[in-house]
């Protein structure tokens, strides 16, 4: 049997998940020799072997990235570099958040360039955008795919590294009728809430952690972003539903198709800065305080919850009082819980849980769809 073609890979975005990414790859290269990184770029430096006939080590990189005077090869120049290749596949790792690169998924992969990703603008923007990738594809969740176009798998652009994209394919694909997506989708309003109303509190327990104190804890931790504000928005978690109801066979246009409640106070909408919003959010503690308050009543809790109703065809984001017996009360640090309810899940959903945050666990999502090419063009 001949040996197997060699892979060459382009990895763009070596941030917090870029870098964890870069750290398990080694592992899969000592299964897949035939795996040559070729390139490895962010905003403003990039690295790549002009010839081919080299390999960067993804554990030795960082000072020969910095010295690089190489350009930043836009889309269309990256396309022809990874055409220009000797025989073999090639394959994109986009790890960062660039509606730009989404934007070229189909180009790519109508050359037979197949893409890893975790970003999700390309699956929750313009509904073209989605028809235009999975019909440039080879393995596209639909009827319509292209026999000699990429692979494309974004696992991680939903829970991180948690099996929640392909467990939903898989109910699809055997014939399953997906009734309702429910969950916790947000590690960071995780940890919110379930630290300022943690289901082992009562009414009668006095006080408690302000808001803000809370926001800003999570800031402190890396469990939101820069800025607080892109996290409370909601639209993360909106965006994960449009990409969930997509596969599950909704025609949702976008996030602006369904109701997605802010946790951001009206007159801090327009702070100029995100120290600026941390540091005014105290003046609306009372606000939030209410909510919990009211749920503690009714013996609940309060937690911030996305729903795809595929039945009627529903779909919000927002606050949602729980017993606090209920599984998404019990959750802990910034863990993700998300229900499937199907024809053969209806009594008993199936449940899917775990650490839903953080560079590891985002990067072994990655580095697992990763495998999942090589596998199928082996």
């Amino acid at each position: 049997m001949s040996p197997p073609k060699r892979v060459y890979l382009a990895v763009i975005g070596v941030g917090g998940v870029g870098k964890q990414f870069l750290s398990q790859l080694h592992h899969v290269q000592q299964a897949y020799p035939q795996l040559s990184l070729v390139l490895i770029s962010r905003s403003k430096q990039t690295l790549f072997m002009e010839d081919f006939n080299h390999t960067i080590s993804p554990s030795n990189y960082a000072d020969s990235l910095e010295k690089s005077n190489q350009p930043v090869l836009p889309p269309e120049e990256l396309l022809f570099y990874l055409k220009s290749a000797p025989d073999g596949h090639a394959v994109i790792v986009d790890n960062t958040s660039s509606q730009t690169i989404a934007d070229s998924y189909p180009v790519f992969l109508k050359a037979g360039i197949s893409i890893v990703t975790p970003n999700k603008k390309g699956f929750s923007a313009d509904r073209g955008l989605w028809r235009d990738i999975f019909a440039a594809a080879s393995n596209s969740p639909g009827t319509q795919t292209s026999p000699e176009g990429g692979l494309i798998y974004h696992e991680s652009s939903v829970g991180a590294g948690l099996p929640i994209i392909s467990t939903l394919n898989d109910l699809v694909a055997t014939g399953d009728k997906i009734l309702k997506i429910e969950g916790i989708f947000s590690g960071t309003m995780s940890f919110l809430f379930n630290n300022f109303a943690p289901a082992a509190s009562s009414a009668s327990e006095a006080g408690g952690p302000k808001w803000s104190e809370i926001v800003k804890k999570a800031q402190a931790a890396g469990y939101t972003e820069p800025d607080p504000r892109d996290d409370l928005n909601g639209q993360d978690v909106a965006r994960k539903l449009v990409i969930l109801g997509r596969l599950a066979g909704l025609e949702i246009q976008s996030t602006d198709s369904f109701p997605v409640e802010s946790l951001i106070p009206g007159d801090l909408e327009s702070s100029e800065s995100g120290e600026d919003f941390l540091n005014r959010l105290g003046e609306f503690d009372g606000e939030m305080k209410k909510v919990k308050e009211a749920a503690e009543r009714d013996g609940k809790v309060v937690r911030y919850v996305g729903s795809v109703d595929c039945v009627i065809g529903d779909v919000r984001v927002g606050l949602e009082r729980f017993e606090k017996s209920h599984p998404f009360a019990a959750l802990q640090g910034s863990d993700n819980i998300i229900s499937f309810r199907t024809e053969r899940y209806k009594d008993t959903p199936l449940i899917v849980q775990g650490a839903g945050a953080g560079g590891a666990v985002t990067a072994m999502g990655v580095t697992s769809d990763l495998i999942k090419v090589l596998q199928r063009l082996h």
